[in-house]
């Protein structure tokens, strides 16, 4: 019977009864939907909330040599905090949208399997439901991968460099009374090593989840990011759009840019390449992504054999959309990565 586990996708297990299955899963599925609109409604109200305090912030920056310390403190303190609310509830909703799909996909598979008979030895058979459940596995694995990067790098980063904030107050604190000019000195340090570590949080909530792409789409967000990776990386990455540029499903947005930006750090970190070229063509009924890059190549058949979990997931991403995928590359001769989905549904 399909169990839903806390925190997580409910887990059916494909030997009990399908037509149990089937019910369980529509249950599962009706109170995903549910629980996607009340975050849908929360989400919003946090998103006003975050700009207000985003307004005042930049009136705070404004005035930042005229008020006192603690306000400026409290400014900064509130922004980070809504922003960090709203990077939760995002992730969240994002979580429950992608339970949803999966859910989805399952429940179609049951009925097709229930209205076979139960015979296994259909397409939607138990080879099909157990490949699904393994798509699952791998979605997982890949989530928990990518944030114990991100966790690493906060660690390092920000993390640290806050550590630092502190040893560097208590160290204008006393000298303050035996020096005030190395005081003030060392206060100046202290603000412009706020500012860049404030930056890294933005950088760092961007990557998790840019805000722009629920505002403004996909194609505007993948621009702004490739400025970004550019900046931060050293790396030159164009993005060119062609066709009738416009908003398109959300999970549909997600699914592109994350795989985009998987691809785009693959030649960074991977490929060691000096250019990425990143081509979206939104035609009519079709969405067409090309990244190619100058790397160092790869091997793909190893890639065909599960050798790197970024790109197997990408491509199973887009066939469960009704879309294929398709790697391009030898080594010492770059990377071209095409896939492509439909554009409505």
């Amino acid at each position: 019977m399909a169990k839903k586990e806390s925190g997580g996708l409910a887990s059916p297990k494909v030997e009990g009864d399908p037509q149990i299955e089937l019910e369980e899963t529509t249950r599962a599925l009706r109170e995903v939907t549910l629980m996607i609109e009340q975050s849908q409604g929360e989400l919003s109200k946090l998103s006003q909330r975050n700009a207000a305090i985003t307004g005042h912030l930049q009136q705070v920056q404004g005035q930042i040599s005229k008020l006192p310390s603690e306000e400026v403190r409290m400014a900064y303190d509130s922004a980070l905090d809504a922003q960090q609310r709203l990077l939760v509830m995002r992730g969240q909703l994002e979580k429950l949208q992608n339970d949803k799909t999966h859910l989805g996909k399952y429940k179609d598979a049951l009925e097709r399997f229930t209205s076979n008979g139960g015979n296994k030895s259909a397409d939607t058979g138990a080879g099909g439901v157990s490949g699904m459940m393994a798509n699952v596995e791998m979605l997982v694995n890949a989530q928990e991968a990518e944030r114990q990067r991100l966790s690493r790098q906060m660690h390092d980063g920000p993390a640290q460099a806050l550590s630092n904030f502190v040893l560097q107050t208590e160290i204008a604190m006393r000298l303050l009374d035996i020096d005030p000019a190395q005081a003030r000195e060392e206060l100046g340090s202290l603000k412009s090593s706020a500012m860049g570590t404030f930056q890294k949080v933005r950088n760092f909530i961007f990557e998790l989840r840019p805000m722009m792409l629920d505002d403004l789409g996909l194609a505007p967000t993948l621009r702004k990011y490739a400025d970004a990776f550019k900046e931060q990386a050293g790396l030159e990455v164009s993005v060119t759009v062609t066709g009738a540029e416009r908003r398109l499903e959300p999970y549909v947005e997600v699914m592109i840019f994350r795989a985009i930006q998987e691809l785009i750090g693959n030649a960074a970190r991977h490929s060691q390449a000096a250019t990425v070229k990143v081509q979206v063509d939104m035609a009519e009924n079709l969405l067409r992504v090309n990244v190619d890059d100058n790397g160092k190549g790869l091997d793909v058949e190893a890639v065909q054999q599960g050798g790197s979990l970024g790109l197997k997931l990408i491509k199973e991403r887009a066939e469960m959309l009704g879309g294929s995928f398709e790697i391009d590359s030898a080594l010492g001769k770059g990377t071209r990565v095409t896939f492509s989905v439909p554009a409505k549904h």
